[in-house]
């Protein structure tokens, strides 16, 4: 259900590598949220770094939402930079999953199998 890798790279630099590798796998970064820094702006004692990377490939989320319109509550894709226990974490749910969960339909469990791919590429690449 979950792609997770461990990266030896600072935060910072998984975060930015991550971003690089979104662009060139044919996905664009609709937003990011920094969570960590969101929370402790609030007053939250809150140690880890998170950001989350709010990312779509239009083509692809077309196809859902043709599909069956609904499903625009599963989008975009995310895909998370974290620290835990002094390491860096880039994961993300795998849409696989998620789209399966929620529509057997042949189309989306293809455009899913092709998402999912690329998502993870990028995760491994900004390893």
């Amino acid at each position: 259900m979950y792609y997770i890798v461990e990266s030896n790279k600072s935060f910072e630099q998984a975060a930015t590598d991550l971003d690089a590798a979104v662009k060139r796998n044919g996905f664009g970064v609709l937003h990011v949220h920094d969570i960590g820094n969101t929370l402790r702006g609030k007053g939250v004692t809150f140690e880890p770094q998170v950001r989350v990377f709010e990312v779509c490939n239009p083509l692809q989320a077309a196809k859902v939402m043709a599909a069956d319109l609904k499903l625009n509550m599963a989008l975009p894709c995310r895909i998370s930079v974290y620290t835990e226990g002094g390491k860096t974490h880039i994961g993300m749910i795998k849409p696989g999953g998620i789209l399966a969960s929620l529509s057997q339909d042949a189309t989306l469990t293809e455009v899913a199998r092709e998402v999912e791919e690329k998502t993870m590429r990028m995760i491994d690449e900004a390893k």
